[in-house]
């Protein structure tokens, strides 16, 4: 990625408040790359075409009340369709994210209890793609572990409709759901 690209980023994440538990470095760093940002488009063939975003930023903020708020930036620009050269140029292009004019995809979720990483559940948040911004709901699946995040992955999916942020190109041969998949991994503070 760019300096470019990650100044943008930077730039974005920063208007967001921190909250008081920040300031005593408690925050959880999502590590890259172990971690994983997928989705999974479906064509009106039946077939599936698997993306991912392999440049992003991210963080498990603590907040002053003791609840978790996740903040992640995707790089729109290093999008890919996974084997597919033309698809990921169509998926960059301007009939899908438009990378060349909005570079991210911001997500960012409401806050919530620390158990909801280990019992799973609903979390809601909101999704900005191509300068639109959505209220989105995503299933965090039960974690295989005490301290997810950290010594297992917490995995979230969640469909959002490519219409709804203006993404309707293609809809003779693409389906507008658009299934995200997440595996995410932390470190704590101060872990190189």
């Amino acid at each position: 990625m760019t300096a470019r690209a990650w100044l943008l980023i930077a730039c974005l994440l920063s208007p967001l408040p921190l909250p008081a538990g920040a300031a005593d470095g408690q925050d959880l760093v999502i590590r890259a790359p172990a971690s994983q940002v997928g989705f999974v488009l479906r064509t009106r063939w039946g077939q599936h075409l698997e993306g991912r975003f392999p440049a992003y930023r991210g963080f498990v903020v603590a907040m002053p009340d003791g609840e978790w708020q996740v903040r992640m930036v995707l790089d729109a620009a290093q999008v890919e369709i996974i084997d597919q050269p033309r698809h990921t140029r169509m998926t960059r292009g301007e009939g899908f994210f438009h990378a060349q004019r909005w570079p991210v995809v911001e997500m960012q979720s409401d806050p919530f209890p620390s158990a909801l990483l280990r019992e799973g559940g609903e979390l809601g948040g909101i999704v900005g793609i191509r300068g639109l911004r959505r209220e989105e709901v995503f299933t965090i699946l039960p974690a295989a572990c005490e301290r997810p995040l950290l010594d297992c992955p917490v995995l979230a999916e969640g469909d959002i409709s490519r219409s709804d942020y203006g993404m309707d190109r293609w809809g003779l041969a693409l389906g507008d759901r658009v299934r995200f998949q997440l595996s995410l991994w932390a470190d704590e503070p101060g872990t190189p």
